[in-house]
């Protein structure tokens, strides 16, 4: 039986917060020059697809509390999970036998700007059952190299830009999978898993205080677009 034909009864959405980060301490909840923390960029975006039927923040500091928006609940999580070495497999292993779900959507505060209808592409695409996850990524047509070689392009001749293999690169907003995807493969990724292609814009990620530079220009005009 295929997802489509089951009765979905429930899709949850949860971000994972962490403050103390050694490269951007407290980046989570850095301001934009407005005053807006960088968090509530995706919990406002996510509370806006109606497909989700909860959202979570996922962190071990209650002072996050302050931070949440109306309907987004806090879900608290041992200060273990907040190591530099902590990977998305370990947040899921403690966050999935808490809260139970058809669908889970992973989403991450430091990529602000995925849109709500990047989200709900992802749902669907998973909703149909002719896939068994979603994952993001950014295309890429350029001439690539790897370890000193070229990767998805020959030297000779060389090819025009436009005739290039494109290579996808995955980025961190939105990972859509099922239970049983994590269940069966331990993965937020299937065997039959969807490309999301998104735009540069919902591409850019924050690691450093550097990246929240570029973040802070980018929003400064989608703020300034919807005067």
């Amino acid at each position: 039986m295929t997802m489509s034909e089951e009765k979905i009864n429930k899709i949850v959405a949860f971000i994972p917060i962490k403050l103390k980060s050694k490269r951007f301490p407290n980046k989570n909840i850095k301001r934009f020059s407005d005053g807006t923390p960088l968090m509530e960029l995706i919990q406002k975006t996510t509370l806006e697809v109606k497909e989700i039927d909860e959202v979570y923040v996922f962190c071990s500091d209650d002072s996050i509390q302050e931070y949440l928006l109306p309907g987004v609940k806090f879900l608290s999580r041992s200060k273990q999970l907040d190591s530099d070495s902590t990977n998305a497999i370990e947040l899921l292993e403690k966050f999935i036998p808490l809260v139970d779900s058809d669908i889970y959507v992973m989403l991450h505060a430091t990529s602000p700007f995925v849109t709500k209808e990047t989200i709900t592409k992802g749902i669907n695409h998973v909703k149909s059952g002719r896939y068994d996850s979603a994952y993001p990524v950014k295309k890429m047509q350029n001439f690539i190299w790897y370890k000193g070689s070229p990767l998805n392009f020959s030297m000779n001749p060389v090819p025009r830009t436009q005739d290039v293999e494109p290579v996808y690169c995955e980025l961190s907003n939105p990972f859509v999978f099922t239970k049983d995807v994590f269940n069966k493969y331990h993965q937020r990724t299937g065997v039959k898993p969807y490309a999301i292609e998104q735009s540069w814009i919902e591409a850019v990620d924050i690691d450093e205080p550097k990246d929240f530079e570029l973040a802070q220009i980018v929003y400064s005009l989608i703020c300034k677009n919807h005067e």
